[in-house]
């Protein structure tokens, strides 16, 4: 299964950029004054700085739709759709998106749009920031199908930030019961938080778990050890290490993107 990486973004160990979208309408902190329009020129700019910087994919999420829902309200798709259609004629790396934290929404936005690939909370009950949080994979690769995304690439976060999986389950076997019961393309071990560094240890042991499933590390990646958690992982997501100042809050800073790309090409020169 690792193979449709290497098909999909053309290089071995993709590095998958995250375009963080302001706070949209219907979110508690969209600004109504600037409106949707500083939005989508936030998100053209943020775009222009990944790509030019030299990241293989592109992911786009509603990062500050905080605090996040686990089912979206109507508008946050609809509203993604309008900024992706805006950005798609510039989009020229594969691309994917997350509506966080819904699956479905994320399956209808990706097929809606042509993205290849969506990252979310696809299994397990946790206990979370935001409330009790269950899943349901089965209904969720239904809609799937049903909708015509049989093609979208899945990518399952199994450790998921702000939150603690219910029940005493050790990842070893949350990772070996995920691959054989609910059948992910990728999986995603991530940190406390976004930009929060992803555990070595941790990322060991699914990556020895997950058989031939690709494996991304998916917070706390930056210039420093990019090179250390691809000695392990598949590929890497990256977000808050690319903004100015390595701060969620700011925007991307296409010399700190430079600066990781850099980074990845010299590893990769190991790897032949």
């Amino acid at each position: 299964m690792t193979m449709w990486l290497e098909e999909m973004f053309h290089v071995q160990k993709p590095i998958i950029a995250m375009l963080h979208l302001s706070a949209l309408p219907g979110d508690p902190g969209f600004d109504s004054r600037a409106g949707l329009s500083a939005v989508i020129d936030r998100a053209r700019a943020e775009l222009d700085d990944l790509q030019e910087g030299g990241v293989d994919g592109i992911m786009v999420s509603n990062e500050f739709s905080l605090p996040y829902l686990t089912k979206t309200e109507p508008i946050t798709a609809i509203t993604m759709a309008r900024i992706m259609g805006e950005l798609l004629s510039s989009i020229h790396v594969p691309y994917g998106v997350n509506v966080l934290w819904d699956g479905r929404a994320s399956i209808d936005l990706a097929v809606a749009t042509g993205a290849q690939y969506v990252r979310e909370i696809f299994t397990g009950v946790y206990a979370s920031d935001f409330g009790l949080w269950n899943t349901n994979i089965g209904e969720v690769a239904r809609h799937r199908a049903r909708v015509g995304g049989s093609d979208v690439k899945l990518l399952f976060n199994i450790v998921p930030e702000s939150a603690k999986y219910l029940g005493e389950r050790d990842l070893e076997s949350i990772t070996q019961t995920t691959v054989f019961a609910t059948l992910p393309d990728a999986i995603c071990v991530s940190g406390l938080t976004a930009g929060a560094p992803t555990d070595t240890q941790s990322l060991t042991i699914v990556k020895s778990a997950a058989g031939n499933v690709p494996v991304f590390v998916n917070t706390g990646v930056g210039a420093h050890n990019v090179a250390e958690q691809l000695s392990v992982a598949d590929g890497a997501i990256v977000g808050t290490y690319l903004k100015a100042d390595g701060v969620f809050e700011n925007r991307v800073d296409r010399s700190r993107v430079e600066e990781l790309s850099s980074q990845v090409r010299e590893f990769r020169k190991t790897l032949a």
